[in-house]
Order: C-alpha cells, then sequence, then structure tokens
C-alpha cells in the first residue's frame, strides 16, 4: 500500500511538472510575425509535450526541501530541460545518432531540415543561460552565477558533451570501453545533467558547497542507475512504449553496462545504487519523498 501511495504521489509530481514546464516553455517561446518563426516553431516542436521532465523534478524536489519558490525552481528546471533537449535535437541529426523516433513522434530534422534542427538546438543551448542569468530566476546575482556555472560545466566538455565525445569514439573500430570507462562516461554524458539538477536546486535553496554533498552522492547513484536502466531497455524494452529506436547498442557492437556485466548482474547494480541513493537522504523526513521514489522509478520506467 505504501509503494502504490508513494507511487501516486510520483505519478501527480511527474504530471504536474510536465505541465508546469509546458506552460513555461511556450511562455518563452512566443512565435514572431517574420521570417525567423520557423526556428521558434522547431523549439516549441522539440521543447513542448514531451519527455517525463525528470530534470525539472529533480531541481523543484531538491529545492523544495529548503522553502524555494515554485517559480524560481521551474525556471531553473527549465533551464536544464532546453540543455536536455537541445542535445536530443543533435543526438538525432544524421551526422550522430541518426535516428527517426523521439517521445513517439518524428525527431525534428525529420519534420523540418537538418539545418533547423542544428539551429534549434542552437537557441535552445543559448535559451537555457537566459533563463539563469535573469533576476525572474533570482533576485541575488551570485546565486545566478553559480546556477549558470553549475549547468555550463555539466553540459560542456567536462560533461555532457565530453561523455557524448567519448561516446562516439566508442564507435570506431578497434576501440574497446572496459567497465571503468564505461562509468566514466556514463557519468559525463548522462549522469552531469541528472546530478546539476539536484545541485541547482540546493544552489536555490542557497546550501553551501561542503554541505550538498550527500546530496551530490544521491545524484551520482541514481544518474548511473539511470544509464544502466537505459541499457537494459536497449535490450529488454517496448519500442512502442519506449517511443525511440532499440536494439540499437547490439546491432553497433557497442561495450554498455549490460554487454560487460549481463543483464542479471547490471539490473542488480542499478537496484543496489539506487538502494543506496535512497539512503543518502536519510536526513530528511516526509519532505524528500519525491526523491525517494523518483530514485525507485528510474529502474522501474518502461521509457
Amino acid at each position: 500500500m505504501l509503494a502504490e501511495t508513494q507511487g501516486n504521489v510520483l505519478s501527480d509530481a511527474i504530471r504536474n511538472v510536465q505541465s508546469e514546464i509546458d506552460s513555461l516553455f511556450d511562455a518563452l517561446l512566443p512565435v514572431p510575425d517574420d521570417t525567423s518563426a520557423r526556428l521558434i516553431e522547431a523549439m516549441r516542436y522539440a521543447a513542448i509535450g514531451g519527455g517525463k521532465r525528470v530534470r525539472p523534478l529533480l531541481v523543484c524536489s531538491t529545492a523544495s526541501l529548503f522553502g524555494v519558490s515554485r517559480d524560481a525552481a521551474l525556471r531553473a528546471g527549465a533551464a536544464i530541460e532546453a540543455i536536455h533537449v537541445y542535445s536530443l535535437i543533435h543526438d538525432d541529426l544524421p551526422c550522430m545518432d541518426n535516428d527517426d523516433l523521439r517521445h513517439g513522434k518524428p525527431t525534428l530534422h525529420k519534420v523540418y531540415d537538418e539545418a533547423t534542427a542544428v539551429l534549434a538546438g542552437d537557441a535552445l543551448h543559448a535559451l537555457a543561460f537566459e533563463i539563469l542569468a535573469d533576476d525572474a530566476t533570482s533576485e541575488d546575482p551570485f546565486t545566478r552565477s553559480e546556477l549558470i556555472l553549475t549547468l555550463g560545466k555539466a553540459s560542456g566538455m567536462h560533461g555532457m558533451a565530453g561523455g557524448q565525445m567519448m561516446d562516439m569514439v566508442a564507435d570506431e573500430e578497434g576501440v574497446e570501453y572496459d567497465l571503468h570507462t564505461i562509468t566514466r562516461l556514463q557519468q559525463l554524458k548522462t549522469g552531469a545533467l541528472l546530478a546539476a539538477s539536484v545541485e541547482m536546486g540546493a544552489i536555490l535553496g542557497k546550501v553551501a558547497p561542503q554541505g550538498r554533498a550527500h546530496l551530490r552522492a544521491y545524484a551520482r547513484d541514481i544518474g548511473l542507475a539511470f544509464q544502466i536502466a537505459d541499457d537494459l531497455l536497449d535490450v529488454e524494452g517496448d519500442i512502442e512504449k519506449a517511443g525511440k529506436a532499440l536494439r540499437k547498442d547490439e546491432s553497433q557492437g557497442k561495450q554498455t553496462f549490460v554487454t560487460l556485466m549481463g543483464a542479471e548482474k547490471a539490473r542488480e547494480q542499478a537496484r543496489a545504487l539506487v538502494d543506496q541513493a535512497v539512503l543518502r537522504l536519510a536526513s530528511y523526513g516526509s519532505e524528500a519523498d519525491i526523491l525517494r521514489a523518483l530514485a525507485r522509478f528510474i529502474v522501474e520506467r518502461e521509457s
């Protein structure tokens, strides 16, 4: 009964943040009455109405632990989601993963064209930092600066982009990664933005860096669990539920947590990481229940 109640609470939280982030993107992306309209329409196509919004939910749930206003947390969440969406647009391009489907609908370059998709990704990247630099996100310039620095590090060469480069090199003939290298790759490519989501919630709450160690550890654990779950989905998932192409890693001969550990051991590792992540939140009461439920959801999701 408790698990069912927590599941309902999480489902409600996901629905709420999906609606709120969509509304915020709608307000941030009005379509102009000139020939730049195609760009904004493409940005809206990619940003509105897709995804679980796990990263904004992490920002909002962490920020709520420290009494941060919902509006401020949503703006920071929209910024990190803009980075996430831009990365998906670029990942789907023919020069990268060459995917036709994302969130159950045609990828952006299929609906528009490759050049528009590149520009839409670039513009969403810029929008993220525009949001964080605006005093509507925080009246404190030091808080805004730290938010910008955190997201910049997480999305650039020492984060998501660096991880994507490692992933691309893995496709080259004769390149083989061991478990340590795969873990490093995924900590950058997937884990960095998830970790930044938690960190940014704490930054909005004005938590000193030394007071965020347990939250960073929670984020690191769920980041790895998230990627292991992704690797399992690629092998075992339902394409219709996933809303994207599956079985790609196997067809490309890529090393993943599943190929290196086996499905059962990978699943056990993901569960152990989630259990560990939940323990990191032991100092909080029911106010952290969504963070706990979100950690469980990561290994149980079907998309």
